[in-house]
């Protein structure tokens, strides 16, 4: 793993979301809503089809930053998001980020760095910032 810094693209991580994956999430995390798992509920909703649970897609971002920062990230990193749009099975979608710039916090060094996950379109579907832990 290199060290990042400010200016820096992080690895790119590219999933497809399948239904079965949102099945065994909805299994794995307990939240059996109709809205990702039943196509005649999810049909009469805003959103026409069932979609992918917004923290089975928040993983994605999390594979981005652990592949970038590793454990430090893990054990000290921090992360604050928005979803801005619905991820839906069948898409493939994409994890990326930049640094942005160095910060301290709490007397800590972090680097800061803007992190998105895209639709296939290349919408913006969730945005945010993560903070990992300055190499020293």
């Amino acid at each position: 793993m290199t060290a990042l810094k400010v200016g820096d693209a992080l690895p790119v991580v590219r999933k497809r979301v399948t239904q079965e994956q949102v099945r065994r999430y909805a299994d794995a995390s307990g939240d059996h809503n109709p809205l990702h798992l039943d196509a005649d509920f999810a049909a009469r909703t805003a959103f026409k089809r069932p979609i992918a649970h917004g923290m089975l897609t928040l993983a994605f971002v999390m594979e981005l930053l652990t592949q970038a920062f590793g454990r430090p990230f893990l054990e000290g990193g921090k992360l604050r998001v928005r979803f801005k749009g619905p991820v839906y099975p069948g898409d493939e979608v994409t994890a990326e980020g930049k640094v942005i710039r160095e910060t301290v916090e709490q007397g800590r060094r972090y680097l800061e760095c803007a992190v998105a996950l895209k639709n296939p379109s290349g919408v913006d579907v969730v945005t945010g910032t993560a903070l990992a832990p300055a190499p020293q």
